[in-house]
């Protein structure tokens, strides 16, 4: 089963957890320093809080589409490709505390998609690695856009976990 991913930056990431978990009536399913995910069943969604800088307002910071094998991330990169869409690759890569294959894109808004399959939980990860420690701020750091608002060039290193 595959399910969109929401990823929000919040200011007050305790009332956010509880504001949330009243929504969907579900409680996060890994709670991290400055981090929660949410695996909602119904409607199908995964919610990850990311702790933004206290006071600003909850923002949108990537959106995504997590499925549940490699071959499905492989297969939506050359779909992409073949679409015309620049991309960017991450894989073996540790963010949002999870050991992740993903393609990204940037949509005409500039906004960040991932597909992405969650390998393992970053917690049976090298505890040397301070990546595996930290939330993420995912994403390839340099994408460009045409005047038409598609990616045209992807970035070549990411910002995830660092």
């Amino acid at each position: 089963m595959s399910r969109v991913q929401l990823a929000l930056r919040v200011s007050d990431l305790e009332g956010s957890i509880e504001f949330y978990s009243k929504l969907f009536g579900a409680e996060p399913v890994k709670r991290r320093p400055g981090y929660a995910n949410f695996a909602i069943a119904e409607p199908p969604l995964k919610l990850v809080l990311l702790e933004g800088e206290p006071g600003q307002e909850t923002r949108m910071d990537h959106l995504g589409v997590e499925v549940e094998e490699t071959e499905q991330v492989t297969a939506a990169t050359q779909r992409l490709k073949d679409a015309g869409l620049a991309t960017f690759e991450e894989n073996d890569t540790s963010c949002c505390y999870a050991l992740q294959d993903k393609v990204w894109v940037t949509g005409p808004g500039a906004e960040p998609w991932e597909v992405y399959v969650v390998k393992g939980d970053a917690d049976v990860l090298d505890k040397n690695d301070a990546s595996t420690d930290a939330p993420c701020v995912c994403g390839p750091d340099t994408v460009t856009t045409t005047t038409q608002g598609r990616p045209s060039t992807a970035g070549t290193a990411s910002t995830c976990c660092s």
